[in-house]
């Protein structure tokens, strides 16, 4: 079992930043490729960014690429989610998740997830 809980919700302008937390316990997080995934009301989640166990493999959604930044502490047992120039439609829950193997942008494919935090972003 592996628990994730992120941090680090807020509400923040449009073109504002936000930094996501997502700390780990139970397994050894160092074997598991972590992801961030968002879901807004009434729609489908949707795969954010992912980076492999080692961080050397990183995979943006196209809509996110230049303003998102992933990475991870292994030794913190931590993944933090990077956000900059934010739009409204950014507004949604988002979630962090784990896998086993290698990373994945389907969300079916992770076996753990977060609680989820909220972001709103003000036009």
């Amino acid at each position: 079992q592996v628990q994730l809980v992120e941090s680090g919700e807020g509400l923040v302008q449009a073109g504002g930043s936000l930094r996501l937390s997502c700390a780990a316990s139970g397994r050894t997080f160092s074997n598991y490729a972590m992801a961030w995934f968002r879901q807004a009301p009434g729609k489908e989640r949707e795969f954010v960014v992912a980076i492999s166990w080692s961080g050397g493999t990183i995979r943006y959604a196209e809509s996110v690429k230049g303003r998102v930044t992933i990475s991870r502490n292994n030794a913190k047992n931590t993944v933090y989610l990077q956000m900059n120039s934010l739009k409204p439609e950014e507004t949604a829950d988002y979630y962090c998740a784990a896998k086993r193997g290698l990373l994945s942008t389907s969300w079916t494919e992770y076996d753990y997830w977060g609680q989820g935090t909220q972001v709103t972003v003000s036009s």
